[in-house]
């Protein structure tokens, strides 16, 4: 298993464990994030770029495939609004690879984990071509005018799924 920190910067050479600001965990315990490889796709994206994002899992249904999926070979998704594809184009990423040791899971499905200790990146990667990358990585990208319709369906399928930046999303259509 690989673990990973996905920024924008390309100077960060200790992460050291946070509060978080999800309310559901623990607020005195600070916390080093990290994404494993499965779902790191969902962060291959500009920081503040809204996108739903979804993948097989063993539970996925054919109907949900057949209805959510562009081919039999696709198996991974990143949808985002067509307003940030010129920014995605012109962002560089950079992941920052952790030792998983000292990792524990917290969301097998959204591939989250996290350490209670600081980390000193074992490598760092540099990506230039976003979605040349998530190609590379088998993944779907899609282009839409806006985020909230296929945010609210996939919520009932049998993907494994993640929204992130939705406040950042277009206003929600009536």
């Amino acid at each position: 298993m690989r673990l990973f920190h996905v920024s924008e910067e390309s100077d960060i050479s200790i992460f050291n464990p946070r509060i978080p600001t999800r309310q559901d965990l623990d607020q005195e315990k600070g916390l080093v994030w990290a994404i494993n490889e499965q779902c790191l796709p969902n962060f291959m994206t500009p920081r503040n770029c809204p996108r739903v994002t979804y993948h097989c899992n063993e539970t996925t249904t054919e109907e949900d495939r057949k209805l959510f999926l562009s081919s039999s070979t696709t198996h991974h998704v990143v949808a985002i609004e067509h307003i940030w594809f010129e920014i995605m184009k012109t962002t560089t990423l950079y992941l920052y690879e952790f030792d998983t040791s000292d990792f524990y899971s917290l969301d097998p499905s959204a591939g989250y984990y996290v350490s209670e200790k600081p980390q000193v990146p074992i490598q760092q990667i540099r990506i230039t071509d976003l979605l040349g990358e998530l190609l590379k990585r088998k993944v779907e990208v899609r282009m839409v005018d806006n985020l909230w319709d296929l945010c609210d369906r996939i919520q009932q399928t049998s993907f494994n799924w993640s929204m992130c930046r939705m406040g950042f999303a277009g206003k929600r259509m009536k």
